[in-house]
């Protein structure tokens, strides 16, 4: 029997032990999932192994498709993961990003419940950001689809590279709404430098990250991956 190809679970790592244990929790889950797929740890920086590594480890030996645990498709999938995969042997596949996607919205509307988000709150999106236009473009899409899930206006800004920054959103949105808290909401994948920035940003509440080290990771996120996984499989099929 032909094996499945393995998963590359391809993150981008960090230095924060919270946000390391939230990530191979996630790792962890879609590994159960599929118990038989090799699912292989990855990262795009900080952390070891680097996606070349584990590729030039499968080699030619078991194709692999390389997932990114990314929110948004910025420089790291459409530069790094597409540079890691051509040079690789065994033509290994690369999917998408994970966002946008309607079950990021829904956990992002769920860590603002956990927030105690009230009915005259202002919301803030909190985004990386990135130099890559389309991933700042799909940053805002979650950022419109989150104001539909939420009833209420939903302000998007970014921690680096686009704009506006985040603190120049959350004080925007409270000169035009004195009396009423700013919330951020945090579409940050894992607790680390990041989310950091986000809590430091002046927002009078801001949200658990998607992942929580102090939590098991939401099913609809592993499913995501799964049908990540499953996509890259399809589109290899009908080429």
């Amino acid at each position: 029997m032909t094996r499945a190809p393995a998963v590359v679970a391809a993150s981008h790592g960090t230095s924060s032990a919270d946000g390391r244990a939230a990530v191979a929790a996630l790792v962890d889950a879609v590994r159960r999932a599929v118990p038989r797929v090799m699912v292989e740890d990855a990262f795009v920086d900080v952390q070891q192994p680097d996606v070349a590594s584990v590729l030039d480890r499968l080699g030619d030996r078991h194709a692999a498709v390389v997932l990114p645990l990314l929110l948004s498709p910025g420089y790291h999938v459409h530069v790094d993961l597409v540079r890691e995969v051509a040079q690789a042997g065994g033509a290994p596949l690369l999917g998408a990003a994970l966002g946008p996607d309607d079950r990021l919205v829904e956990v992002l509307a769920e860590r603002l419940a956990e927030a105690g988000l009230r009915g005259d709150d202002r919301v803030v999106l909190a985004a990386a950001g990135s130099s890559d236009m389309r991933a700042v473009d799909d940053c805002r899409i979650v950022g419109r689809r989150l104001a539909g899930r939420l009833g209420r206006p939903v302000a998007v800004g970014f921690l680096s590279a686009a704009r506006p920054g985040l603190r120049d959103a959350i004080a925007r949105t409270r000169a035009t709404h004195p009396v009423s808290r700013v919330v951020v909401s945090s579409y940050l994948l894992a607790p680390g430098y990041f989310h950091d920035l986000a809590i430091a940003a002046g927002g009078d509440a801001t949200t658990a990250p998607v992942l929580r080290a102090d939590a098991a990771p939401p099913a609809s996120l592993v499913a995501l991956v799964l049908d990540r996984y499953a996509e890259a499989l399809a589109v290899s099929r009908a080429a």
